[in-house]
C-alpha cells in the first residue's frame, strides 16, 4: 500500500516536472475586442432586464434565457428601447 503512494506521489512529480516548462511559455492574454467589451456590456444590460422582468412578473413561467438573450441583443444592437 505504502509502495503505491510513493510511486503515485512520484509520478506526479514527474508529470509536473516535465509541464511545468509548458506551463511557463503559454501565451500572455490578449485584450478583449471593442465588439467583445460591446456584447458583453449588452450581455450585462440584458441580464438585469431579464432578473427585473422575472421578478416582476413581466415574464412568462416557460421563458428561457437564450430566447430572451437572442431578442433583447438585438433590440440593443439596433439601438432602440424596450
Amino acid at each position: 500500500m505504502m509502495n503505491r503512494i510513493v510511486s503515485t506521489a512520484l509520478a506526479a512529480t514527474v508529470a509536473l516536472a516535465f509541464a511545468a516548462p509548458a506551463i511557463a511559455e503559454t501565451k500572455p492574454k490578449k485584450e478583449p475586442t471593442a465588439a467583445q467589451i460591446a456584447a458583453r456590456e449588452r450581455m450585462t444590460k440584458c441580464s438585469a432586464e431579464w432578473k427585473q422582468a422575472k421578478a416582476g412578473g413581466k415574464i412568462a413561467k416557460d421563458a428561457k434565457w437564450p430566447k430572451f438573450w437572442s431578442e433583447c441583443n438585438m433590440r440593443l444592437k439596433s439601438g432602440t428601447k424596450a
